[in-house]
């Protein structure tokens, strides 16, 4: 984890849609208008995980407590165990291989030990990638079980911008390719394992907090004090809950809108997302 340490801190934004942005691409709600207005809030000092969540220490979590494994995992492979896959018929290996987890090779080909080779090797690999497809109560659950919780939005903002207030995570200005959003992605998975982008990563060394996965925190979305309450945001006290950051999910449809640290997305709790996880925070003296 990172040491953020406490003070005042910069949340939301003033900027406006100046180039017409809802239009030209067609979004239903106006941007930056729920982030509205900029403000200064104090932060007590905290710690921040480095990374987001991965697949294989959410999958310890599950094997532990018996909690329910993302559906994602069903559909994939990932959640089949090692002894069943060992224990299988060479020419259900190959089916497995080709249908859940589509691996990119001639199955025909290979034997019972180069597919399970095979296999393994895709697991390991799936165990460094961001978990993802997470409720928001999941995020909570999983962020208990480690004696962390989720951070909140002031938590998350402030980490993700600092005490200059930064546009992005590394600074001010945007960088075509800093953060994954997905447009560099091959075949069909968009993330990648936490740190692969490089520029994604704040002063304090905290990664990721522009793309991969967008983030649950702990915050109902609400309307920050003194907002301009306007008819566009009807989901301000719903029972919604914030997402921070942007996700691998938009591919070549990335703007750097999506990527800016103020930016508030909102879901219901109960909602998941294949471009949306998490990462646990914890306070200075412990959960």
């Amino acid at each position: 984890m990172v040491y953020i340490p406490g003070g005042a801190y910069a949340m939301g934004s003033d900027t406006v849609d100046k180039e017409g942005l809802q239009t030209r691409y067609g979004f239903t709600k106006p941007l930056y208008v729920n982030e509205h207005p900029s403000h200064t809030t104090e932060v007590a000092a905290f710690f921040i995980d480095r990374t987001e969540v991965v697949n294989g220490d959410y999958k310890r979590f599950v094997e532990a407590t018996g909690y329910p494994e993302p559906e994602p995992w069903v559909q994939n492979g990932y959640n089949v165990h090692e002894d069943k896959l060992r224990s299988a018929h060479v020419d259900n290996l190959r089916w497995i291989a080709t249908d859940y987890f589509k691996l990119d090779v001639d199955t025909t080909k290979m034997d019972k030990p180069a597919l399970l080779d095979a296999l393994f090797a895709a697991q390991a690999e799936r165990d460094k990638l961001p978990v993802a497809a997470v409720s928001w109560f999941d995020a909570e659950s999983y962020c208990r079980w480690r004696d962390k919780r989720l951070p909140t939005e002031a938590e998350w903002e402030a980490a993700a911008r600092g005490p200059d207030a930064n546009v992005y995570p590394w600074g001010n200005d945007w960088r075509q390719g800093a953060a994954n959003g997905g447009d560099e992605s091959e075949g069909d998975e968009p993330l990648s394992p936490p740190g692969s982008s490089a520029d994604d990563r704040t002063p304090l060394g905290v990664l990721d907090m522009a793309g991969n996965v967008s983030e649950w925190v702990a915050d109902e979305y609400l309307p920050y004090p003194n907002a301009p309450i306007d008819d566009a945001y009807p989901d301000f006290k719903q029972g919604q809950r914030v997402i921070k950051g942007g996700g691998a999910g938009l591919g070549h449809y990335a703007l750097s809108v999506f990527f800016r640290a103020s930016r508030r997305g909102h879901a219901k709790p109960e909602a998941v997302s294949t471009d949306v996880g998490f990462r646990c925070a914890r306070d200075i003296a412990g959960p």
